[in-house]
């Protein structure tokens, strides 16, 4: 096995030469970034997520919590998520390269079902669906592998998802495996707030009753929302309304000048409110801040 300084160098090699605009490759669930530049702030939606920083560095904000990641470090996201990033240490020369894999719920339970019971690690504290830590060199070497797949359709189609397998099992049994395993385990508390944080983004633009969403997660109000703070680092007004905006900046990048349709379809029955509440976040009226999103042009992931 390949040490994980050299590991990390092929994975940087990998992603600059296979890495698109657009972030998806060949491999379904599989995703490469490379940004060049670092200056504004990036504002994303994010499903459960596994993220290995190769080069460069990000800052993520969820809430009122901060976390920092770097080259040779991996991010996991347990829940879909609002989050404010900010890359460090990139530019033209030297761009942030990572690798996303998406965290599918079955694809970890089928995993738990066949593996012996597993030593609880030890996280930070902080909210309950994001942990970041040091990538082990058997997780880099997997990725590295999976990597290589790229250039060889008929080996991906084959030996892919036994390589993802493997990367979900170093996943599951590394200092990030107690906030994986709880994205496969269908009764944990944090499978429980996932079902209303699922509906609230299929349904941002409906309002919401706290009675209805802990019913939803099978908790007491009281329990449903301290349980939902501690997954998002957010109430669940602040979550939906998080939701709504950033929905309503990904249709204004699409559909230019119907800006108080937009709000209107996220929710918003107030132009001004909207208008208000959108600079709050994005630092710029929405006309203004969606003209800059379409000339940077840059998607990315956490």
């Amino acid at each position: 096995m390949r040490t994980a300084s050299e590991s990390l160098a092929e994975i940087r090699r990998l992603i600059d030469t296979h890495a698109r605009a657009d972030l998806r490759t060949p491999i379904d669930g599989l995703l490469l970034s490379k940004v060049a530049g670092g200056g504004s702030p990036d504002y994303s939606l994010t499903d459960p997520l596994l993220v290995v920083m190769a080069q460069g560095g990000k800052r993520l904000l969820i809430g009122d919590e901060v976390f920092e990641y770097r080259a040779g470090q991996c991010l996991v996201v347990a829940a879909s998520l609002p989050v404010t990033g900010h890359y460090l240490d990139t530019t033209p020369e030297h761009p942030s390269l990572a690798m996303g894999l998406v965290l599918r719920p079955e694809a970890l339970s089928a995993l738990l079902l066949r593996a012996p019971a597993l030593p609880r690690t030890r996280t930070a504290a902080g909210t309950a669906a994001i942990a970041t830590g040091d990538a082990s060199p058997e997780l880099l070497d997997a990725v590295a592998r999976l990597l290589h797949l790229l250039a060889s359709p008929a080996d991906a189609a084959v030996l892919g998802p036994l390589v993802e397998q493997e990367i979900l099992w170093r996943l599951l049994t590394g200092p990030q495996g107690d906030i994986a395993r709880q994205i496969g385990l269908a009764d944990s508390a944090l499978a429980h707030v996932n079902r209303a944080i699922t509906w609230m983004r299929d349904n941002y633009a409906v309002p919401v009753r706290m009675e209805d969403l802990a019913q939803m997660s099978g908790m007491s109000v009281s329990a449903f929302h301290r349980q939902f703070r501690t997954v998002t680092a957010m109430s669940p007004l602040q979550f939906q309304k998080r939701i709504r905006l950033q929905q309503a900046r990904s249709l204004l990048v699409a559909r230019s000048g119907d800006i108080a349709g937009v709000g209107h379809r996220v929710g918003y029955d107030s132009p001004s409110q909207f208008n208000r509440e959108y600079r709050r976040l994005f630092g710029a009226p929405p006309g203004q801040d969606a003209a800059r999103l379409r000339e940077r042009g840059e998607p990315s992931f956490p």
